[in-house]
């Protein structure tokens, strides 16, 4: 007769996971000779690890590190931020400006109108030198005087009376070249002439031309040029009228719709720019009025307007 098997080999494995000890008897209901399907397994007194950490996991320490230095890291870089952060800027007041103002005036000399209206005029301000040969051939200087370039191509104004009877014209520019000259054209009502540089040097500066039709008495001017031959030099003034008239002293010749004005013009200054304290030329210096034989400038010059003397290029300027 078969013997009635009272232990079982194995269990399965509860769903909960786990392992039945080996070993361990079956405990079947009293009565029951065999262990019996419909009998649930019992439940482990103590879960095993992997079910007790389920959803629970550890941390790796290097990963807590980089951590740490990363936050370190930002908070020192949002600290040197906060340090060097432009300072707010501080709202001016009329009375900051003014005194500021007053403060650079006390400390430095700035330059005076004169001096920035001859600076922008002086490298288109020429010396010019007529020369003639004696009987025996040699060549002396007839006369002298300035003039002004108009057009950077090497065109210069000048007075009539400089170059006229002139046997070769020399011109020296601002930079210390010297070239020689032609006569271009000639405007003998205004005692004007124009040149043209045979030798032109690079970057020639022409000089800005204004209307005299906003040009009032008492406005100021500067009058550049050589007096004596000594140059460029430069003296100032006003305007002292409009629309004059001068007549030569040997009376040949009268002109008219003349700019007189009271800065010192000597000999040598004939040909030469009259300038606004904007430094643009409005007139050039032609002629002084001074009843003794001195020929020195008694404070009445004359200059004829820049639109009559650049129709003698052919078309006015304005």
């Amino acid at each position: 007769m078969p013997r009635i098997a009272r232990y079982s080999s194995s269990r399965p494995r509860p769903e909960g996971g786990g392992e039945q000890r080996r070993g361990a008897p079956d405990q079947p209901d009293a009565g029951s000779a065999a262990t019996r399907d419909d009998v649930p397994a019992a439940t482990p007194a103590h879960p095993p690890p992997e079910a007790a950490s389920a959803g629970t996991r550890r941390i790796h320490p290097a990963w807590v590190l980089v951590s740490l230095l990363l936050v370190l890291n930002l908070a020192s870089v949002g600290y040197l931020a906060f340090l060097h952060r432009p300072p707010a800027p501080v709202a001016m007041t009329q009375k900051d400006i003014d005194a500021a103002v007053l403060q650079t005036l006390s400390t430095h000399t700035l330059p005076s109108p004169a001096a920035r209206a001859a600076a922008k005029i002086a490298p288109s301000v020429v010396h010019v030198s007529g020369f003639v040969r004696t009987k025996r051939g040699t060549e002396i200087e007839r006369g002298e005087g300035t003039g002004v370039v108009v057009v950077d191509k090497g065109l210069i104004l000048t007075n009539l009376h400089v170059v006229q009877g002139s046997r070769r014209i020399e011109v020296e520019f601002a930079d210390g070249s010297v070239s020689d000259a032609r006569v271009v054209t000639v405007q003998a009502e205004n005692d004007l002439a124009v040149l043209q540089a045979l030798d032109v040097p690079e970057n020639l500066k022409a000089a800005t031309m204004r209307s005299t039709e906003a040009l009032n008495a008492g406005d100021q001017v500067i009058a550049v040029g050589f007096p004596f031959g000594i140059g460029p030099s430069v003296s100032s003034g006003v305007v002292s009228g409009l629309q004059r008239e001068f007549q030569s002293p040997e009376g040949k010749q009268v002109l008219r719709n003349l700019i007189q004005f009271d800065a010192a013009a000597n000999p040598g200054n004939s040909g030469g720019p009259l300038v606004t304290m904007d430094g643009e030329v409005v007139g050039i210096v032609t002629a002084i009025l001074n009843p003794t034989s001195a020929r020195t400038s008694l404070g009445i010059g004359f200059a004829v307007p820049i639109e009559n003397a650049a129709s003698a290029l052919g078309s006015p300027p304005f």
